[in-house]
């Protein structure tokens, strides 16, 4: 394994041969190297990024709140802890608002120096862990659906074949599973994948609209067609439809599509004559299209159209060994999102990740990563984090009491971490009631929180799910 690599960048030279001599001699694995001159250093950075830089604030030339600015354009996370004799309240906060890691004033103890320099190879080491992640997510992120267990590289396989033919396909699996990026992939393993990959929720659009939407209409076709409407079959011509919902496909709208399978054709609405396209079919449900048939709610020779290719998208529950992988991924993803340092998670916050029932699958499991990334408070997160991004209860903290401060008269983390949480969990829980108008079935859904775990928060903050109702005008 390769040292680490500390670059030290000072224009006074004793200071530099000091610090190199003390780490030497403190550090011995760590290989350090040492610059006068801040354009070097630029330079010595663009050459072999380096594992942390310690920077002085005060130098000629490019003084080091605009070297700190050059190197993070150079690389954003790159660790750089500032130093300077002229510390202030404002200088630090400009530096860690440029990007700097930490800061430490001049002169400073050796045990300062060295905890702030272990942290930063700590913060270094985690930054190369997930980038490391994300080159091994190669191979388990298959165009955004991620796994490695023997169900999920299955699927992988299928659709790899299946994106070689223009067959419709029938995506089935339960609800958050991921059927949509399935599409996605399928379209973009194809010949196809230059062209538009067009989808439609076809429970989201009115069935008086819905006819419209696929197939179009010409000016004049009804009340209000006052222009030509190019409908969704011909936005994907030379493309991919995903009709996601099938199952809930209005009667007549399925005729309609079925005549267009058969035929390779479509007629707009109010158009004497039919349009010949040319789109691949993949459609998705989470429904019983079987029973559906039985009840005569879906047609069964559209049934037998659509579903010429067949691919499952397993649940959660049944790959539980790819969780800690997918949540690894996601919070990733998140700290993108929100513009973060990279987190990963601890070990027993994998387990229990890992150990959770998902009945929102893959769906619930990304919103509750993400809402654990926004929580957490340092670069792992902990099981303690999951409380409430994983649907957990938060109990509230007791008051604060003068025999609650330490001697400095600092509330301890802890207390202090438990009264934002609690903070947090009124004001969300406020909101997802408001939203969903005090039912709380619904707002459940809408969280990704199990109903009896939410009931328990709103029982625990003594919160009136009735008070969020709309109240009659009657």
């Amino acid at each position: 394994m390769s040292r680490e690599r500390l670059l030290i960048v000072d224009d006074e030279t004793d200071m530099l041969e000091g610090l190199r001599r003390l780490l030497g001699f403190e550090v011995p694995a760590l290989e350090v190297l040492t610059c006068a001159d801040p354009l070097e250093a630029l330079a010595l950075v663009r050459r072999g990024r380096p594992d942390v830089v310690l920077l002085d604030v005060r130098m000629p030339g490019i003084d080091g709140l605009a070297l700190l600015g050059d190197l993070k354009a150079e690389d954003p996370s790159l660790t750089c802890i500032m130093m300077t004799a002229h510390g202030t309240i404002e200088m630090a906060v400009e530096a860690i608002k440029t990007g700097a890691y930490d800061f430490i004033t001049k002169p400073f103890q050796k045990s300062d120096l060295l905890r702030l320099l272990t942290k930063g190879l700590e913060r270094n080491r985690l930054i190369l862990e997930n980038r490391a992640l994300r080159r091994r997510l190669g191979t388990g992120d298959f165009h955004g659906l991620v796994g490695r267990s023997p169900a999920m590289q299955s699927l992988f396989d299928q659709i790899r074949a299946t994106a070689r033919t223009d067959y419709s396909v029938l995506v089935r699996g339960e609800s958050g599973t991921g059927k949509e990026l399935v599409a996605h992939a399928l379209h973009r393993l194809s010949r196809r994948s230059e062209q538009a990959l067009v989808t439609v929720n076809c429970a989201a659009i009115p069935e008086n609209l819905l006819e419209s939407e696929l197939f179009g209409h010409r000016r004049g076709a009804f009340t209000g067609a006052d222009r030509d409407h190019k409908g969704l079959f011909e936005e994907a011509d030379g493309g991919t439809l995903l009709l996601d919902e099938i199952g809930d496909l209005p009667p007549g709208v399925q005729t309609k599509l079925l005549r267009a399978l058969q035929e390779g054709e479509i007629r707009p609405l109010g158009s004497p004559k039919p349009l010949r396209v040319d789109v691949r079919i993949v459609a998705a449900t989470n429904q019983d299209l079987e029973s559906k048939i039985r009840d005569r709610s879906f047609r069964e020779d559209l049934y037998y159209r659509l579903n010429v290719i067949t691919l499952k998208t397993p649940a959660l529950r049944e790959v539980p060994e790819d969780i800690p992988l997918m949540a690894s991924h996601f919070a990733l993803l998140a700290c993108t999102e929100l513009d973060l340092p990279p987190k990963r998670f601890g070990p027993q916050a994998l387990q229990a990740l890992a150990a959770r029932n998902w009945p929102g699958n893959v769906r619930q499991l990304q919103n509750a990563v993400r809402r654990a990334v926004m929580l957490a408070p340092g670069e792992v997160i902990a099981d303690v984090d999951l409380a409430l991004a994983a649907g957990g209860v938060v109990s509230p903290p007791p008051a604060v009491t003068d025999a609650d401060l330490a001697a400095d008269g600092v509330v301890p983390y802890k207390d202090a971490k438990a009264q934002i949480v609690e903070r947090f969990t009124r004001a969300y829980v406020d909101d997802l009631l408001r939203k969903s108008a005090g039912n709380v079935t619904q707002a459940a859904a809408l969280s990704g929180i199990g109903r009896p775990s939410l009931q328990k928060i709103i029982r625990r903050f003594g919160i009136r799910a009735e008070a969020f109702k709309p109240r009659s005008t009657g």
